[in-house]
């Protein structure tokens, strides 16, 4: 209660704070709001008697209703407004002022006296006095609440900003809910600041982490300042510091504002009248004691009726504003002590405990409030209810049962406190001694034993009940824990929980756990675990009510913030406290926030976690209301642009949105149908360019819909209520299933175990083999409409888009290995069957073979085909590809699709050996088309085989095809030998093929192929950037040469036009490449003079690009010539433009002479 309202990561206590704590203590603790200084308890200053005798002492020793006192100054001028028959001498206003340590209130009269010529001697030798301000050594430093006599320091005020009183924290711009990182008492001894210097002679020396704040912030000035050379100085004479970063300074607060800032805010004007007044409730004259009045003849007045009127109007607004305040404070006093009585009564008997009884009851002598309050054995603090066992006592005699008046307001606590006076009673040895109490305590004075201050009250009490401990844990914990190193702040988190679990007070408990949520600036993940495994405890054991008003509203405040790793806290604490919370906020609240925070935010760590929340939401929701709501988020995650987001969603989202649509009974009925019907239509609408992204994002969902798809059909098949649980139930085998992406989507998990996954595939595999499915409305679904539909779908992507294939492939054969093998070749491969129809008859017909063409064909082949890889399964993969192959080449059909399924099947090592064999068989068939295919098809099968099988297996192949009769078969091999030569080392299998090649150019029977010169041409423009340089010199470039010198002579424009293009093509191709002079000299210029020769003539456009390459050829051979003749010195030479600049410019900068000697750079050398 009484700390409620400390911030805990704020070092110094408002004063309001204050007054809460120790709202009955005497009233010299009491402290004006402009100045924050509580007057010295028990310490009166006595200020030397001066040549004026007070005529009026106002006494400032009682509790106004707000608890604060009103200024002397106030009271004497509201004392001057209202009687004109006395007047308050100036020196009583002063001394007073000096006695309560009201210093700056002190100075201002000063002045204003100074300025009026009414100059006060007491004032003058005050404030002259060095000695008044000086720090008192070889003490402990003092609490914040313990005022110090006139030789000790003063507290900090608020209207003076000095530099070591800046309090950068308030800077920082963590904003209101940042935690202000400060340092621990181990790095910083003094936390205090004391900001009141009166000359500079007394000034400590500046402290290590001061001058390093410092020396940053002058570096940073400096930068900002274009003072490089400045700072580049100050740095080096500061090398012990990491000037780019805050955090090496050692100090655990927030970069502070710039100089600038700093010193604009130092000079800012202090508050005016009305935001800061200094009120108190006043005295009627008429109330003091005679002798307190003076008996002389009142003066005029100094202040004119204006004034004075001002003066009044001011007090009548102090007096309304203080009549508000003591309304409001009347409520609080009901409402906090109806508070105390219910603690009273809900604490149950407490362990009687006796204290000192030996010592004899003496009446003490009538004193002083503060020493009622400072001396009082028994004087308990209000908040504590009684329920505190004060160790101060415990050898001091026991105060008189009829105080006196002026410590009535300790009453109510002694009535309390001997309560517990039932325990046995503590036996303390006593001596036999006859000393007068007051000179037994006047003894123990001298223990040096702190009890005035916030700590030494908490320290002097003991707590005797579990409700005490908590009490005092919520008072203590918000100033432990910001002197607490942050790297071990997370072992406050159980008495952080305990006390917020147990703690009466929701205000104190709600700052608590505020505490927790900002314990830590940006917690890793361990930390991260630690808070949410608290915070799961805390909500067992408050349950679902308190957790929706004391934990929630703590990540509500924080969704926002500016660390990822607090807002990756809140997103996981949604998910962690799911299951703890009221189902109606789990589906509102909760889901709102999650979804504002995917949508929003831009941390993708914060995104995969709130929709792993989102799962966890999901697996607890039962509004069937949510189900769109539910549909959209899986929309927008899985389109999220971060893979870790996306794979968050595969594993945790999508299985546990699967498992409430099963319940729903809208997995077959509304899930599935909405992604295939977007799917389709993503097909309809890229006729002209298919957004592939999108058809993943589908496709993908789809595919972690197909475990629990088949756990439906499980548990809705005939023989599930015949399943049960036998010893004997064979094991699943370990490649039953594909891998699935999490725990989630295991099939065993979704079942419930594997033995009853075992016993249902058992009966599973039974009744598709012996029985069939009558009856099986899930399985019928499946096989009826999803099965035919995703076929159709299949035969409208485009075949030469290898993503698309290879994404329904691999759906396909997720969807086959989790059937099973018997649901595979029963119901799959028969509609696949049905629609490629390869039988002998329809080889002839066009419009059977249509369907061969498309997507259909790679993706049977490699997605439901190679699912199992038995012998009869690899046989029937070779026997469909042999026929496809067969089919496609006899009826002039495209390739394409036998293509992606050999650019799919080729990936995957394993069936190089099957393909191999699929092309022999072409290789030796009869018809030529056909070996013609198997050549081509080498060409892609070539860049995955190992060398060992090419040497072995390709290379005889294409030799054997290379001296086909067929002069269209021996074509076709061309480009698999280019291929060849792009992609295999070993020099024998090169020759081979360079060999092979020669003949092809250099036999008489070929001068005249012109589709075979087209194929040479295009091939050595694809390989001949890529090849072995020596191969690309000596053979390719001397034949390019050859054939751009014999189509010069080319009698038939048309094919002199298609050679021309080709070798523009590969010239263009092979310009890139580095050339030897020699050879840019003797083949790639006269090869591309005698190109730019056909191009004059058929496509002047290409001749203006020759003529640019031919020029830009004889530039790069003069400049190698000169750079030969020359040596390295003409280096420089070849430099031009900016190139040239911006390397002298390096070299320049490289230089560390002085300016003489860098004069001496541009001189001639001699």
């Amino acid at each position: 209660m009484a700390a409620a309202n400390v911030n805990p990561f704020n070092l110094s206590d408002s004063e309001e704070e204050e007054a809460e704590r120790r709202p009955n203590e005497s009233v010299d603790t009491e402290r004006s709001p402009s100045d924050g200084a509580p007057g010295p308890p028990g310490n009166p200053f006595s200020p030397p008697a001066d040549t004026e005798p007070p005529t009026l002492v106002l006494s400032i020793n009682r509790t106004s209703p707000s608890g604060e006192g009103i200024s002397v100054s106030a009271a004497a001028t509201a004392a001057m407004a209202c009687s004109t028959e006395t007047r308050v001498s100036v020196d009583v206003i002063a001394a007073q002022l000096l006695r309560d340590q009201y210093i700056l209130t002190a100075l201002e009269f000063h002045t204003e006296l100074l300025e009026a010529g009414r100059e006060l001697p007491r004032l003058r030798d005050y404030f002259s006095n060095p000695g008044n301000f000086e720090r008192q050594s070889g003490t402990p430093p003092a609490s914040k609440d313990q005022g110090l006599g006139p030789g000790g320091p003063l507290n900090r005020a608020g209207s003076i900003s000095t530099l070591d009183s800046l309090d950068f924290a308030r800077y920082s711009d963590d904003g209101n809910r940042e935690t202000d990182e400060r340092v621990a008492e181990s790095e910083l001894p003094s936390q205090e600041r004391k900001n009141f210097k009166s000359s500079p002679e007394i000034q400590e020396p500046i402290r290590p982490l001061e001058k390093r704040a410092l020396n940053f912030l002058v570096n940073e000035y400096l930068l900002k300042n274009e003072y490089k050379l400045s700072a580049i100085t100050f740095s080096d004479e500061n090398d012990d510091q990491d000037f780019e970063l805050w955090d090496d300074v050692g100090l655990n607060i927030p970069k502070p504002p710039d100089l600038l800032q700093l010193y604009r805010n130092c000079g800012a004007a202090l508050p005016s009248p009305r935001d800061v007044v200094d009120v108190a409730v006043g005295m009627d004259l008429g109330d003091l004691p005679g002798n307190c009045v003076a008996l002389d003849a009142p003066k005029k007045p100094d202040l004119s009726q204006q004034q004075q009127a001002e003066v009044v109007q001011e007090l009548e607004y102090q007096i309304s504003l203080l009549n508000n305040e003591k309304q409001s404070l009347a409520e609080q006093m009901k409402k906090l002590q109806s508070e105390i009585q219910t603690l009273k009564r809900s604490v149950s008997s407490p362990p009687p405990a006796t204290l000192n009884p030996g010592a004899q009851p003496t009446s003490s002598p009538p004193c002083s409030t503060n020493n009622a309050s400072s001396d009082d054995p028994l004087a308990v603090s209000p908040t504590d209810n009684g329920q505190y066992l004060d160790i101060r006592g415990v050898s001091e005699p026991e105060s008189d049962p009829d105080p006196p008046p002026s410590q009535n307001t300790s009453q109510p606590h002694h009535q309390s406190h001997n309560k517990l006076k039932k325990r046995p009673p503590v036996q303390f040895d006593q001596p036999n001694r006859k000393l007068s109490p007051a000179f037994q305590q006047a003894l123990l004075s001298f223990c040096r034993m702190c009890s005035d201050s916030r700590l030494g009250a908490e320290v002097s009490r003991i707590a005797d009940s579990e409700e005490s401990v908590m009490l005092m844990l919520g008072r203590c914990l918000p100033h432990i824990v910001p002197n607490v190193l942050l790297a071990k702040r997370e072992e406050l988190i159980p008495l952080i929980l305990c006390t917020a679990c147990l703690h009466p007070e929701p205000k104190e408990r709600d700052q608590l756990l505020h505490i927790l949520f900002n314990l830590i600036k940006r917690p890793d993940d361990e930390q991260r675990q630690m808070i949410l495994t608290g915070c799961v405890a805390f909500a067992r054991h408050v349950g679902p009510t308190r957790v929706e008003a004391e934990l929630l509203p703590q990540c509500w405040e924080q969704i926002n913030h500016k660390y990822p790793e607090r807002r990756l806290l809140v997103a996981e604490a949604c998910g962690a406290l799911a299951p703890y919370l009221p189902k109606e906020i789990r589906s509102s609240l909760v889901l709102s926030m999650l979804q504002q925070m995917l949508a929003e935010d831009k941390a993708d760590m914060v995104r995969e976690a709130v929709v792993k929340s989102l799962g966890i939401i999901m697996g607890y929701i039962d509004d069937p209301d949510k189900y769109s709501q539910g549909f959209e988020l899986m929309l927008l995650s899985i389109g999220d642009p971060s893979e870790r987001v996306v794979s968050a969603v595969h594993q945790v989202f999508i299985p546990a949105f699967a498992a409430w649509t099963t319940e729903l009974g809208t997995l077959h009925s509304a899930l599935i149908p909405a992604l295939m019907a977007r799917i389709e239509k993503l097909l309809t609408q890229g006729e002209h360019g298919l957004d592939e992204h999108k058809l993943h994002m589908f496709l993908s969902a789809l595919q972690s819909l197909i475990p629990p798809l088949f756990a439906v059909v499980l548990q809705n098949a005939p023989f599930t209520s015949r399943a049960k649980l036998h010893g004997d139930t064979p094991a699943i085998e370990v490649t039953r299933f594909p891998r699935p992406a999490s725990l989630l989507q295991d099939v065993a998990t979704i079942i419930g175990s594997r033995e009853m996954l075992a016993a249902l595939l058992l009966l599973y595999d039974h009744q598709l083999e012996h029985e069939g499915t009558t009856g099986w409305d899930s399985l019928l679904w499946v096989v009826n409409q999803f099965l035919p539909q995703l076929i159709e779908i299949v035969g409208r992507i485009n075949v030469t888009s290898s993503t698309c294939v290879h994404e329904f492939s691999r759906f396909f054969w997720r969807f086959c290995r989790t059937f099973g093998k018997i649901f595979t070749n029963t119901k799959v491969k028969p509609q696949f069957q049905e629609i490629l129809r390869l039988s002998e008859e329809n080889v002839d017909a066009s419009a059977g073979n249509g369907i061969l063409t498309k997507a259909t064909v790679p993706i049977y082949a490699t997605g439901v085909l190679t699912c199992y890889n038995q012998e009869e399964d690899r046989k029937l993969l070779v026997g469909f590809l042999e026929d496809v192959m067969t089919t496609l080449s006899l009826s002039y059909a495209p390739l394409d699709s036998l293509k992606a399924a050999f650019v799919e099947l080729g990936a995957n090592p394993v069936y190089h050996e099957l393909l191999l064999t699929v092309l022999w068989y072409g290789v030796v068939h009869t018809s030529a088309l056909v070996r013609c295919t198997a050549a081509r098809m080498f060409e892609l099968l070539v860049k995955g085989v190992n060398e060992t099988l090419v040497a072995q297996r390709v290379v005889p192949a294409l030799i054997t095809l290379s001296s086909d009769p067929e002069i269209s078969v021996r074509i076709s091999t061309i480009p698999a030998f280019g291929t060849i030569m792009e992609t295999v080392t070993q020099k024998e299998l090169l020759e081979r093929v360079k060999m092979q090649l020669a003949s092809f150019l250099e036999d008489p029977q070929y001068q005249d192929q012109h589709s075979l010169h087209m194929e040479i041409i295009r091939t050595f423009g694809r390989v001949g950037p890529n090849a072995e340089p020596r191969f690309r010199d000596e053979f390719v470039l001397p034949h390019l040469h050859k054939l751009s010198l014999a189509n010069n002579s080319q009698a038939t424009e048309s094919k002199r036009i298609d050679i021309a293009t080709q070798l523009f093509e590969a010239y263009s191709a092979l310009s890139c490449c580095f050339i030897s002079e020699e050879v840019m000299v003797n083949h790639f210029l006269p090869g591309l003079r005698c190109l730019r020769a056909d191009m004059e003539q058929l496509s002047p456009e290409h001749e203006v690009i020759l003529s640019s390459m031919i020029k830009e050829c004889e530039i790069k051979v003069e400049n190698r010539g000169m750079a030969d003749a020359q040596g390295s010195v003409s280096i420089a030479s070849s430099l031009v433009g900016e190139d040239a600049k911006t390397k002298f410019l390096s070299k320049m900068g490289q230089l560390t002479t002085s300016g003489a000697m860098l004069a001496n750079v541009f001189q001639r050398k001699k």
